[in-house]
């Protein structure tokens, strides 16, 4: 049995604090990122498949049981946006080296992950805080079904046009959720200045 009033040497901080489900979960998709490349590389398209909607399902329920169990941390909230980051571009990489996906279109989606990550990083110093929205959470839902498809087009080559499909969906909303974010940031500037 954990003790909760434990505190870990380094931080100070109570270890029931840094290490809960949810965080665990967070981790567990970290760790399962080298799998679902490897998986992927060497063409074992059910494997890689299958680590990634496990790896997706993790990112669902560590927010559902952090909410929930009412246990949001501040490493959580560092580590989930990490792991998510981690997973979805390790996984589009690896499709564009294996040419299920076009470079260009993943360069885009990635550099708005770093994008808006480097604006929370801003919002956060200046004591903002800037919800994520809706489009954000679409383009989340998007992006593993584009990767889906494209995983499963290793097996089924028929399912090409729906990749695509898919890819530019996933481009659109990443685009619009990157203008969505930079807007609410830019409001949030203007209304603290006056």
């Amino acid at each position: 049995m954990t003790d909760t009033k434990s505190t870990s040497a380094a931080s100070g901080i109570p270890v029931g604090v840094l290490w809960n489900l949810p965080n665990a979960l967070s981790l567990l998709r970290i760790v399962l990122v080298p799998f679902l490349v490897v998986f992927l590389l060497t063409r074992y398209a059910w494997a890689g498949l299958a680590v990634f909607w496990a790896a997706s399902f993790t990112d669902w329920l560590d927010g559902y049981l952090a909410r929930t169990r009412n246990q949001v941390t501040r490493i959580g909230k560092l580590l989930d946006p990490v792991a998510d980051k981690l997973l979805v571009s390790a996984a589009f990489i690896s499709l564009v080296e294996l040419d299920l996906a076009p470079a260009w279109m993943v360069v885009v989606i990635i550099g708005r992950e770093i994008a808006v990550t480097g604006l929370r990083a801003v919002a956060a110093d200046a004591h903002m805080i800037i919800p994520a929205g809706a489009i954000g959470k679409y383009k989340l839902c998007a992006q593993v079904v584009a990767v889906s498809i494209l995983i499963l087009q290793l097996r089924f080559e028929w399912l090409a046009q729906y990749a695509t499909i898919a890819l530019w969906i996933v481009v659109t909303l990443a685009a619009l959720s990157a203008v969505q974010y930079f807007w609410a940031f830019w409001s949030r500037v203007g209304e603290s200045t006056h």
